[in-house]
């Protein structure tokens, strides 16, 4: 039977574990789906008299049958010791210690076993809870029960080709449980980011999160606002853009973080069009899903202007009921919204710009005169907004008429074009506004206002 995970973050407990080994004639991993750099490295460290495991996320996907396309390897070897090994190192990290060795475009992250020190320890800082620097080395032992979860904390011996398993983390996979190693509200206070990989791994892996693990997550939520918006940023990525973002957002929205780090969006399916933007959620992360899987292109700008657009549709008509002319009030609505969202996730501004002016694009597929159409299809985000429209009509019965024009204005010829543009220009039409998106920045064309749109998941996202 496996060893329960240990409650406890003591040397003598992690002395007393006696692994689970299981032999390669009872596993079915291979070295055919291991890297030729993971291979490389566990073996040049082996030779060298290191101890070199394959270990964490790859060691569980493997065991599922999966094909990871990251390796890291866990070894007794300090990073410097391992530099000397590999001209092609180098390393990195300040509150984790981390040796890179580079083959190509494949990158294999080494760690020095992780030892559990004393909190006064040079190389060991906690501060609330929280573990900010910690190079304190150790056993195997050790390191096993200093790593998150019990499906993570499992190696694969390079020495024997065996697996070991420290903390239970073979029961849980066949049973599909995420379970965190030691008690959870201590293992998240020491780093809240867990519950972010909890829902984000259950997700991918269609695992439940086991009831002691899940139970204090609704209550530790807050500690969310310590870490820092970058750390967030790359986390949100990684939930929503590695091909089971849908899942991420259900797991996010039932378990109250997602107002942690989208309080914009979770409040707008809180909202009165929480079921037209619900489902209008639930399209983007189905297409988004879809391309990842299919190795297709994905944006960020994309994905977090779909989740945006409710929080800023609704900020600007609040403005223009106010009194505020449209052309104010919707960069000021993006600007209030894009302000609130940087003291959470710190979305860069290479992809704010491109959600700024997928959403300044929406009311321009309504102005149809010739100069308009010609300028609008060859806008280098004309297909970004193009395919925000398509996802709006699903929706807004009324753009469907708008996305069966366009879609055909794409495909015209230049003479079937001409006769498709034979609509007058309104009255009033200035030619000095007509000239203006033609300028070399886009953010007079920001000014403009995005067409009444979305709605709010429960039904998509629950």
């Amino acid at each position: 039977m496996n060893p329960a995970a240990p409650q406890s973050s003591s040397t003598t407990s992690a002395a007393a574990i006696v692994p689970r080994i299981v032999p390669r004639s009872e596993h079915g991993i291979s070295r055919k789906n291991i890297s030729s750099g993971a291979l490389r490295v566990l073996y040049r460290l082996h030779e060298a008299g290191y101890k070199a495991f394959l270990v964490g996320g790859a060691v569980r996907d493997l065991l599922l049958g999966g094909h990871p396309k990251d390796f890291d390897v866990a070894t007794d070897a300090t990073p410097e010791q391992t530099r000397a090994l590999f001209r092609n190192c180098r390393l990195i990290g300040r509150r984790f210690r981390l040796a890179h060795v580079v083959f190509g475009r494949e990158i294999v992250e080494v760690a020095t076993f992780r030892g559990i020190g004393e909190d006064g320890n040079a190389d060991r800082q906690v501060v609330d809870g929280r573990i900010l620097r910690d190079n304190v080395y150790g056993s195997i032992e050790e390191d096993a029960i200093r790593r998150d979860f019990t499906v993570n904390a499992l190696y694969y011996d390079i020495a024997d080709f065996s697996v070991r398993d420290y903390v239970g983390g073979l029961e849980d996979l066949h049973s599909h449980a995420m379970r965190l190693i030691g008690d959870p509200e201590q293992r998240y206070r020491e780093d809240p980011v867990r519950m972010l990989r909890a829902v984000r791994l259950a997700a991918k892996l269609g695992f439940t999160i086991a009831p002691e693990a899940a139970e204090p997550i609704q209550r530790l939520a807050p500690l969310l606002a310590d870490v820092a918006p970058a750390r967030l940023f790359d986390e949100s990525l990684k939930l929503f853009l590695a091909g089971h973002g849908l899942a991420s957002l259900r797991g996010l929205h039932n378990h109250d973080l997602l107002g942690q780090i989208f309080p914009a969006t979770a409040a707008a399916l809180a909202g009165p069009n929480r079921a037209t933007f619900g489902r209008m959620l639930g399209y983007t992360f189905e297409s988004t899903d879809e391309r990842v899987r299919s190795d297709k292109t994905v944006t960020p700008a994309f994905l977090f202007a779909a989740m945006l657009w409710e929080p800023v549709r609704a900020t600007a008509q609040k403005l223009i009921d106010e009194g505020t002319e449209p052309a104010v009030a919707w960069p000021v609505a993006a600007d209030r919204v894009m302000h609130e969202q940087a003291s959470r996730v710190a979305i860069p501004r290479r992809f704010g710009l491109g959600m700024e002016e997928i959403w300044a694009l929406q009311p321009r597929f309504e102005q149809r005169q010739k100069k308009r159409v010609n300028r609008l299809l060859s806008h280098p985000r004309f297909r970004a907004a193009f395919d925000f429209l398509v996802l709006r009509a699903n929706e807004e019965a009324e753009l469907v008429e708008l996305v069966d024009w366009w879609t055909e204005a794409q495909e015209a010829g230049g003479a079937e074009l001409s006769r498709m543009l034979t609509q007058p220009a309104p009255a009033g039409d200035d030619e000095g506004i007509e000239r203006a998106p033609a300028r070399k920045r886009p953010r007079r064309r920001r000014r403009k206002a995005p067409g009444a749109g979305g709605g709010a998941p429960v039904d998509a996202v629950e």
